[in-house]
């Protein structure tokens, strides 16, 4: 209460008048009284009984199911910048080669995919160059990887500061996200130099007009990897194998989701029942959309893009429900 006093009334000598003056007469048992007798006897602050209920800040365990107080978020947007930039800062502190594994890791996975799935495997990726296929696919999937994996330990990895302090416990995993489109941007610059280079060498790529559409995937891709990530964040207050589990998971996850092959190869080779899956996944149906924005090879129609974005919003809100009934306990059972 005191600190919405401060704020109400932005006075220094009003402030400690009225602290000190109630402590004096707590000692007598008489404290609604002061209380009262202060608030009347001062004609500057005659009106603040009527504002008793306007607070500024309200710290309460009673939400509604779905809850995302973005005016909340916009108050504690220098916390959220700042854990942006720990979580860029730390990721590669005191390491050999810093930043420059931002490149290392999709440049040695193309190389390895390609080697595997397209010349042993003869996996065919039409007139695109097969590197360049499967960079595009990594890249986009790295990006899911990071929102899902970094954000599925944000009760554990985070217990020590939501049990001292209070914030909007889902500035984390939106600082997670948020964080992750530095990588993204900086991979996305690396696949855009060896496009450069194919097509000067003669490739038969093309960027489609689709581009326009990116932004969208990106921001589906956010929101199904930010849902999926609370919702194993919030199991694994009470069942920490979940932790494990998305280790190897996510792994298996990325050969459903059509990275080192386009979804049309999946129909010809896979049994029906696998190459469904794959069809119905949404992640290969963004990588999918991924690759025909910038190579314009692949797939790409409306009800796909339809159909991946409610299944994104959908498991976004399940998830956000489900973080926001564990954040009232969790810090009993973490």
């Amino acid at each position: 209460m005191w600190f919405y006093r401060m704020n109400e009334f932005s006075h220094g000598r009003a402030l400690t008048f009225f602290l000190s003056y109630q402590t004096k007469n707590t000692t007598s048992g008489n404290k609604t009284f002061s209380y009262i007798s202060l608030i009347k006897s001062t004609n500057r602050y005659s009106g603040l009984m009527e504002k008793e209920k306007e607070w500024l800040y309200t710290i309460s365990s009673k939400h509604p199911l779905i809850h995302l107080n973005f005016n909340e978020i916009w108050r504690y947007r220098d916390l959220l910048l700042l854990f942006v930039k720990r979580d860029i800062v730390t990721v590669y502190k005191q390491t050999v080669l810093g930043p420059l594994w931002f490149f290392i890791q999709p440049l040695f996975t193309s190389v390895i995919f390609t080697l595997v799935f397209n010349n042993l495997g003869a996996i065919q990726t039409g007139t695109v160059p097969p590197f360049l296929f499967n960079l595009a696919g990594i890249t986009a999937w790295n990006y899911f990887n990071e929102c899902l994996t970094k954000t599925s330990s944000t009760f554990t990895a985070n217990q020590n500061i939501f049990g001292k302090v209070y914030f909007p416990r889902v500035i984390m995993p939106l600082s997670v996200v948020i964080s992750n489109l530095l990588k993204f941007g900086i991979q996305l610059l690396l696949f855009f130099g060896f496009f450069i280079y194919y097509y000067s060498q003669g490739a038969a790529i093309a960027i489609s007009p689709m581009i326009l559409m990116f932004p969208v995937f990106v921001l589906l891709m956010a929101l199904l990897g930010l849902g999926l990530g609370m919702m194993i964040s919030s199991f694994t207050t009470k069942y920490r194998d979940l932790s494990i589990l998305v280790g190897f998971g996510v792994n298996l996850l990325m050969y459903l989701s059509a990275v080192p092959y386009p979804v049309s190869e999946a129909k010809l080779k896979f049994p029906p029942l696998i190459a469904r899956i794959v069809e119905l996944n949404p992640l290969a149906q963004m990588i999918e959309g991924f690759r025909y924005m910038l190579l314009q090879t692949g797939t790409f129609n409306w009800s796909g893009l339809l159909y991946t974005a409610i299944i994104s919003v959908a498991v976004f809100l399940l998830g956000l429900i489900i973080f926001n009934r564990t954040e009232k306990s969790f810090i009993d059972t973490v």
